[in-house]
């Protein structure tokens, strides 16, 4: 990877990448349930700067449409993973970069429902552009989806690079013409991150972080997130690029299930 800029130049482009940043509304009509332990933050309250694209709170992931338990589209994770990420944030944003979230903390309904889908045979309207050359039936028995997530603990996280100033990007539109997700960045749906080869969920043996097929500019950025993570704390999963846990977890035998949102948070209590 190369180039740099200043640092007061970096702060900048990230001071105004936040005001770009849609405020997160209150859950419309939502209902009370189970609250977070009080170790558990939302991102925007430790780190303002690191962008957000919740993809399971929106219809643009796997499923097509948005997941149980994600009445916000928040990044909430354990107070010393959130803390974790803002360290990388700060060396980054020095060098020109801003740390961009998919997903955080995941609760287990969220998971649940992931489950009921993979065993739903008849649903596969996504396939064209997460799953395109892996047989449905399959996602279960490969290690794609799982019964239990770390994301339910607290401190693991779904992420990616961007360059700053960020670009802007638009809004999926469901029913849409879809794209595989491995290929080349210019084809596949618009995501203002570096190139790291695949697009986020990829379920290709081509998002493992060191797959050999994957070279040049796409494996150079793959291994600057794990390197910079990785300084801090955080351990990549291998068979994922964008996939990282912060340890030692503050809670690493338990899998939570409240919603996703401000109000399950002590801050809002």
């Amino acid at each position: 990877m190369t180039g740099t800029r200043t640092a007061p130049r970096a702060l900048a482009t990230a001071a105004a990448a936040l005001f770009a940043v849609t405020a997160v509304p209150p859950a419309a009509g939502a209902q009370e349930g189970p609250k977070a332990p009080e170790e558990f933050v939302s991102l925007r309250s430790v780190d303002p700067t690191i962008l957000q694209d919740m993809r399971y709170a929106t219809a643009h992931n796997f499923l097509g449409e948005r997941v149980d338990g994600y009445r916000q589209p928040l990044c909430v994770l354990t107070r010393p993973a959130a803390r974790a990420l803002h360290r990388a944030q700060e060396r980054l944003l020095r060098r020109g970069y801003s740390l961009k979230v998919y997903d955080c903390y995941r609760p287990q309904r969220a998971v649940d429902q992931f489950v009921r889908w993979a065993r739903d045979p008849d649903d596969q309207s996504m396939k064209a552009e997460f799953y395109p050359r892996v047989d449905k039936s399959r996602l279960i028995p490969d290690g794609y989806i799982a019964e239990k997530s770390g994301h339910s603990r607290g401190s693991t996280v779904d992420l990616t690079l961007v360059r700053l100033p960020a670009a802007p990007t638009r809004p999926y539109r469901p029913g849409e013409r879809l794209v595989p997700c491995f290929a080349p960045q210019d084809k596949r749906f618009p995501d203002n991150s570096v190139d790291m080869g695949t697009g986020y969920d990829c379920f290709d043996t081509l998002s493992h972080t060191d797959d050999p097929r994957i070279g040049g500019v796409q494996r150079a950025n793959r291994q600057f997130l794990k390197r910079t993570l990785g300084d801090l704390g955080f351990v990549n999963l291998p068979e994922e690029w964008w996939h990282f846990t912060f340890t030692p977890e503050t809670f690493p035998d338990t899998y939570f299930d409240f919603p996703v949102s401000e109000r399950s948070l002590s801050s809002a209590r």
